[in-house]
């Protein structure tokens, strides 16, 4: 038997990098998974497809997380194809670089409206939506949240909220049986960080003791640990998944 057997998850902003690794592991270890995507439905629809092949269960559903009339509509459409939801993996997320005299009103509203109020609106509907039994909420986080990147003060300060909302509304949601836990990935591999190159990841990959950039499937395992009966003793904490490295 599959350690998620009967879980139903949705990932959100799972199309592509880390959520679709996400997405792809939790499947693999039998649940039913909601891809959901903003714009990138070819995507979704070919990791669905990858799903199904490996003898899983999937559905792509579109929703931007930034907006939350959508939000409640994904729950929806979760809960009509499999019945209910016991798992939220909050991964939709984007970063935008700059100095600080190129930030705008717009950027941080952009940021923030999806990293932050997406995040806490998700959650709102997962907790709505989860059975009596409780639920496990995962949000992604980055090492950001701890250790602020240059030239990326607006999205490093939406992780460090991220991180906070971790650990409040685990206090506030445990009575309910549901767990709260952040997982923060160092640099890894996908398609936002491919433009890198191996010299722009080469200072990054020399300050991470295990020697490498991470992948989806370090994140993903991470995650399938937290949201499993083996993690179920651990909530309000941020797991820092990034071989050693602090940004």
């Amino acid at each position: 038997m599959a350690k998620l057997d009967g879980k139903v998850a949705i990932v959100t902003g799972a199309s592509k990098g880390i959520g679709a690794g996400i997405a792809l592991r939790l499947a693999a270890d039998g649940a039913s998974v909601v891809v959901n995507y903003a714009r990138s439905a070819d995507a979704a629809g070919l990791l669905v497809a990858a799903i199904k092949k490996a003898g899983g269960h999937a559905t792509a559903v579109q929703a931007d997380i930034s907006e939350p009339d959508q939000i409640k509509t994904l729950f929806k459409k979760a809960v009509d194809e499999f019945g209910h939801v016991d798992i939220l993996i909050n991964n939709a997320g984007i970063y935008e670089f700059g100095d600080l005299a190129g930030v705008t009103p717009e950027s941080i509203d952009r940021q923030f409206g999806l990293n932050v109020k997406g995040l806490i609106l998700a959650t709102q509907a997962a907790a709505e939506t989860f059975p009596a039994a409780g639920g496990v909420v995962v949000n992604i986080s980055s090492g950001a949240g701890v250790t602020p990147i240059a030239q990326a003060q607006v999205y490093s300060a939406t992780k460090g909220a991220v991180d906070n909302l971790t650990r409040s509304l685990a206090l506030e949601l445990g009575p309910r049986k549901i767990r709260v836990v952040g997982v923060a990935p160092g640099l890894t591999a996908t398609e936002g960080t491919s433009g890198m190159g191996e010299e722009g990841a080469a200072p990054f990959v020399a300050r991470t003791p295990l020697g490498r950039i991470g992948q989806p499937a370090d994140i993903a395992a991470a995650v399938a640990f937290v949201v499993s009966e083996d993690g179920n003793w651990i909530t309000g904490e941020t797991l820092q998944v990034g071989g050693g490295l602090r940004l």
